[in-house]
């Protein structure tokens, strides 16, 4: 490409590029390679691209595989396999979250865990040291992920419980924040936290990421005649405000027997809430403009059948 075309037309020309030419184009020079890797070229080429979704699926075949599929009413025909990071296969790993092209994962090193993002894009990863504090357990981290709408910078949000000595009392939730473009942890923006009642779970993967804004399925535990009950919400976290919120669910999804029946997805850019009514039956909630308390049933799917019914 002439050093005569402006370099801003050369950028508008690199989006519409398929995505092995901009791997190999990042060799060509100093100033391809910083624009190909920097946040607002994969937001801006990603937002450009007519493709539909896609899934991140892992299979086993004689070897781990990891393929992308697009979910589309080609499902599940147009198929692209990724190369997975080398030195990542030899860990058992947990999905993060996944936000404007990137992934997050990560896993365990003897008492270390550490966060992986990884650019699919032009086959990218980087590590992160999720760090520990005082009075906390690093298994009992929460972690999320997600791109700033306002700086397109990727950010993790990690949440750690500190527990007093009896498991059964309420605990006080500290919280930090990673900006890829400074490489440093700090303290979010707003002092708001989550309440000491509520309770994450660590082990679970009851996360999603949607537009800019992380939704954990979380419980409120509440005393009750000598004991106690959980009351299951929603807590959101916005990158450009780094602000905690409680939404709360509907009455019967709020007060469900087992934290198992509910798990949070998404749907078209929206939160949608999946309940496991039985066997062969799930309900899908979606909430509309991110107003607390405002989810509408859509339909309820029959597993045995693959029927969807409106209700």
């Amino acid at each position: 490409m002439s050093d005569n075309i402006p370099f801003e037309m050369q950028m508008e020309i690199m989006k519409k590029l398929p995505v092995k030419s901009l791997i190999h184009f990042r060799s060509v020079c100093k100033a391809w390679n910083s624009l190909i890797n920097s946040p607002d070229f994969i937001t801006q080429y990603n937002g450009q691209r007519t493709n539909p979704q896609h899934l991140f699926l892992t299979y086993y075949d004689c070897g781990d595989k990891y393929v992308s599929i697009a979910d589309d009413h080609t499902f599940p025909h147009h198929k692209v396999p990724l190369t997975f990071p080398q030195w990542l296969l030899d860990y058992d790993y947990d999905l993060i979250g996944c936000s404007h092209g990137l992934l997050c994962l990560s896993y365990y090193e003897d008492q270390t865990r550490i966060a992986i993002i990884w650019n699919i894009l032009i086959r990218k990863a980087i590590a992160v040291l999720v760090p520990n504090v005082a009075g906390g357990k690093v298994y009992e981290n929460v972690l999320g992920f997600g791109v700033c709408r306002e700086t397109t910078d990727p950010k993790i949000v990690k949440i750690t419980p500190i527990r007093s000595q009896s498991a059964m009392e309420r605990v006080t939730w500290h919280a930090e924040v990673f900006t890829l473009s400074t490489g440093t942890w700090r303290s979010p923006c707003s002092s708001n936290l989550p309440r000491s009642s509520i309770e994450f779970d660590s082990y679970c993967d009851q996360v999603v990421t949607i537009d800019g804004s992380i939704y954990w399925l979380a419980a409120d535990r509440a005393d009750v005649d000598g004991g106690f009950r959980f009351d299951y919400m929603i807590i959101s976290f916005d990158f450009t405000r780094e602000e905690f919120k409680e939404v709360s669910l509907p009455d019967s999804l709020a007060h469900q027997r087992y934290k198992y029946i509910l798990s949070v997805l998404k749907l078209k850019e929206s939160l949608v809430v999946l309940e496991h009514v039985n066997d062969l039956a799930y309900d899908v909630w979606m909430m509309e403009d991110g107003v607390s308390k405002l989810f509408t049933k859509l339909f309820t799917i029959n597993v045995s059948t693959g029927d969807a019914k409106v209700k």
